[in-house]
């Protein structure tokens, strides 16, 4: 490794990103010591913004190239030649996933299941949600799925007085659920998506190498998870079916869009012109609407752009090492790396080495799925569920802990572990 001095900046600035991350719920407690209103009290406040933090460390990033070159024009040739792809869609399928006509059809549908389960409602729900859910996330794409989730949830758990135990015992499970749900697919998950072109790599591909081995994992985290809560979930009281049903021809058009979105998921310019023409009929159709959650995609698409940013300048350290490893530790190494990078753009970095062989591409990509529930920044749908559950009554005003959710995740990844590296 021979790094410049802005690679050396990019992986200083990416390691007090993680550690910023890691603290935001400090920054939270400090900010109520401080007059409401007060700059102090404002500026903690911004800090303790999950969503924010990798954003504002790649706004650093930019200063110190611009610095470093003593040329503006060299930062902006930077982030020009980065592929912010991802962040985009990210942005764009959570907020059309988000809307009342998508959510009542995923609970609607969920909730059928869940009646077929010999099971108390709640338990039953909970089952059907996190153990099918996830997997629905290879058709409509993960974040689409964490996102249908996440409003599910909040609404039917997180919001109705669990304890914080069990709260991070279901956080965990989701985001790790979501991770390996994708994998039935060749496009839904991000970190599959990165290789599949290159590797060549087809949906019978991923069904019959990780598929059948995600909808193993997914089925026993959740039977086990809901076995060790089973007296708190079947105590949790059914919510009230929906009044505010949209009409159908309404529902066939959002996943009509939904679907049009997923489509050309690769070509942004195709896409935000598809979701142009979703705002203007969302906006026609607003008795049947929710407000859009349009801060709360935009917040994520931030995360994951200061991500894509800072990670653009990691390959000089990440390639020599995925390339000098052997299968078991690839497969630990990336599960471990992708608690601290996301599992994208390490695979992503992962497809430009050279004369990889089929065994280590499949432990790279399988030990980036698996750990892709260990924090926020693991899998790029996670800033998405956790924005959405991070206001939940049960997390007050603390937000959601990173060590919280890294144990609440750590039996589902074990279980992941064991279904893709050792069955």
């Amino acid at each position: 490794m021979n790094p410049s001095s802005i690679e050396i900046l990019a992986t200083v600035l990416l390691v007090l990103a993680v550690l910023h991350s890691f603290t935001v719920g400090r920054f939270a407690r400090w900010a109520h010591r401080f007059p409401s209103g007060s700059i102090a009290e404002n500026v903690l406040h911004f800090l303790a913004e999950t969503e924010i933090v990798f954003g504002l460390w790649a706004a650093l990033l930019f200063v110190g190239i611009a610095c470093i070159h003593q040329s503006i024009a060299e930062a902006v040739h930077y982030i020009e030649k980065l592929n912010f792809t991802e962040p985009k869609f990210v942005l764009v399928i959570m907020v059309v996933a988000a809307t009342r006509p998508v959510v009542r059809l995923a609970e609607a549908t969920l909730t059928r299941v869940a009646a077929l389960l010999p099971l108390p409602q709640g338990l039953a729900f909970y089952v059907s949600a996190l153990a099918l859910g996830p997997l629905i996330g290879s058709l409509i794409t993960e974040p689409a799925a964490m996102t249908l989730l996440a409003i599910m949830l909040k609404r039917r758990y997180f919001d109705r007085g669990i304890s914080v135990r069990l709260a991070y015992a279901t956080l965990g499970l989701l985001f790790v659920n979501v991770s390996i749900g994708g994998t039935l697919t060749h496009f839904a998950a991000p970190p599959v998506l990165m290789v599949a072109e290159t590797w060549d790599w087809t949906t019978s591909f991923m069904f019959t190498h990780f598929g059948w081995r995600a909808v193993i994992s997914c089925l026993v985290a959740t039977a086990l998870t809901a076995m060790a809560f089973r007296g708190e979930l079947s105590a949790v009281e059914p919510v009230e079916n929906a009044v505010d049903t949209p009409p159908a021809w309404l529902t066939i058009v959002h996943l009509l869009f939904l679907a049009a979105i997923v489509y050309f998921s690769h070509y942004p310019d195709v896409f935000f012109g598809v979701f142009m023409l979703f705002l203007g009929v969302a906006t026609a159709t607003r008795e049947y609407q929710d407000q859009l959650k349009l801060r709360e995609g935009l917040l994520v698409g931030f995360f994951l752009a200061g991500l894509v940013t800072l990670g653009g300048l990691q390959e000089y350290w990440l390639a020599p090492l995925i390339s000098n490893l052997s299968g078991s530790m690839l497969y630990f190494g990336a599960t471990a790396l992708t608690a601290v990078t996301d599992n994208a753009a390490l695979t992503y970095l992962g497809s430009l080495v050279k004369g990889i062989s089929d065994d280590l591409k499949y432990a790279l990509v399988a030990g980036a799925v698996t750990g892709g529930g260990l924090t926020v920044i693991a899998n790029a749908p996670n800033p998405a569920g956790a924005g959405i559950l991070q206001s939940a009554k049960v997390f007050n005003d603390n937000g959601i802990s990173p060590l919280g959710l890294f144990l609440g995740a750590l039996s589902p990844t074990v279980i992941a572990i064991i279904a893709f590296w050792f069955i």
